[in-house]
């Protein structure tokens, strides 16, 4: 998953271990090195699968549910390849959205709608837009590749009792809906526990939670829960992981246009 400028980067900083003092790590430094040993003890797992139930709810707090598959690939050298299908409710069920992350040039997005029987590219101008009725957007559900920010280390701060590192991170792709992230790291984990998105004006716009997190193959984290908060519109949208599998040999084929079309 890292790219050559990563593996550079990670050279560097332990190069310069060798030749300065721990204290003359900058901020800067301090806040790539926490997302490269994040992504390190995160790779590895080969392919997943999960079942998750969306929650939907307005600012009066009316919900609307809804279930989907989540299938992912990693790639080595890349970002990885995700297709979501939606089994329910009726009126949605056999959508399927594919995405092909990328670490330094826009992600590719396809979105199969059954109704019109067509698959539809999602413009790279608008992956700050809602995915499907929900408070996470597009760009939210791609794969964080490290590539893809600059970071921050901004302080230690305790959540929950959890001590976290708490990191900024600046989004590089041009179109983004954000101009920062500010993320919790578990210090043990090396997972998020809380994320908070700043829009384009940087305003907090959104508030990202993790929650219920287990740990499978020995060695990977996952959340069972995800609460996305919506600030200005009072809007939020739970995601509740019941299922996760890993190695379940997953090919490229899997995750191709021909593929969303497939998708029951």
């Amino acid at each position: 998953m890292k790219s050559f400028l990563i593996r550079l980067a990670v050279f560097n900083l332990i190069f310069s271990s060798f030749i300065l003092p721990a204290s003359a790590q900058t901020a800067e430094e301090k806040g790539l090195s926490i997302a490269v040993e994040a992504d390190k003890r995160d790779t590895g797992w080969g392919d997943m699968q999960a079942r998750l139930e969306m929650t939907l709810r307005n600012r009066f707090g009316q919900e609307s549910k809804r279930k989907n598959r989540n299938k992912t690939l990693e790639v080595d050298g890349d970002g990885d390849k995700t297709l979501i299908v939606f089994d329910s409710p009726k009126d949605i069920k056999g959508t399927a959205f594919l995405s092909f992350t990328h670490s330094l040039k826009p992600d590719e997005q396809w979105i199969y709608l059954p109704a019109l029987k067509r698959v539809k590219r999602i413009s790279s101008s608008n992956k700050s837009g809602p995915f499907m009725g929900s408070e996470f957007a597009y760009e939210d559900i791609s794969s964080q590749e490290v590539d893809k920010y600059k970071y921050k280390y901004l302080r230690d701060e305790k959540i929950n009792g959890r001590d976290c590192f708490v990191v900024e991170a600046y989004p590089q792709y041009k179109k983004s809906g954000y101009t920062r992230l500010i993320n919790w790291i578990d210090k043990q984990m090396y997972q998020p526990l809380k994320t908070e998105f700043y829009d384009r004006k940087n305003t907090l716009l959104k508030t990202l939670t993790y929650s219920d997190y287990n740990q499978y193959l020995g060695r990977y984290w996952r959340p069972g829960r995800m609460d996305m908060n919506n600030h200005v519109t009072g809007k939020s949208t739970t995601l509740m992981f019941l299922e996760y599998k890993f190695r379940t040999g997953l090919k490229e084929r899997d995750f191709n246009r021909n593929a969303l079309k497939r998708a029951r």
